[in-house]
């Protein structure tokens, strides 16, 4: 079973709860990082807080929302070894984790209708990363990460 972290800023309390249930509605354990209500907040933190979790192996999927996902996903790509992609459509969600082995999907509350997004996830958490074409791209980006240059891969 998987074991998701959850996150979102005031934006997408909402949204979050009913992807909270619907996950839980499937057995899968959700860690739910916040927020948990309306109150104004810091995506920043809740965003790298979700990461970290999944960096360090307390979770092996995230899902962040704010209000367009863009900035929940800019903040957990800032902790190394994550990558996190905004897909508010099948096609993206589905090379996220299939070209780009995304750990974290990020939704816009204020982009995309919950019953999609459920959608979206419910694909989402059925793909597993095994391209071989893409993994040396992953793998070019992961030694420019840890201070190769950017044809690190090639060598």
């Amino acid at each position: 079973m998987k074991r998701i972290v959850l996150g979102c800023d005031e934006a997408a309390f909402e949204f979050k709860e009913e992807i909270k249930a619907h996950l839980e509605s499937k057995g899968i354990e959700v860690i739910d990082m916040g927020v948990h209500d309306t109150n104004p907040s810091m995506y920043p933190e809740t965003a790298i807080t979700a990461a970290e979790y999944v960096r360090d192996g307390k979770a092996d999927h995230g899902i962040l929302m704010c209000g367009t996902g863009i900035g929940m996903a800019i903040s957990a790509n800032k902790v190394k070894g994550i990558r996190a992609a905004v897909a508010h459509d099948s096609f993206s969600i589905e090379r996220s984790i299939l070209s780009n082995n995304c750990q974290f999907v990020c939704f816009g509350a204020r982009i995309i209708a919950p019953l999609y997004a459920k959608t979206l996830i419910d694909r989402w958490i059925e793909l597993e990363f095994s391209n071989e074409n893409s993994a040396r791209k992953i793998a070019c980006i992961d030694a420019y990460e840890n201070g190769g240059d950017n044809d690190a891969a090639n060598h």
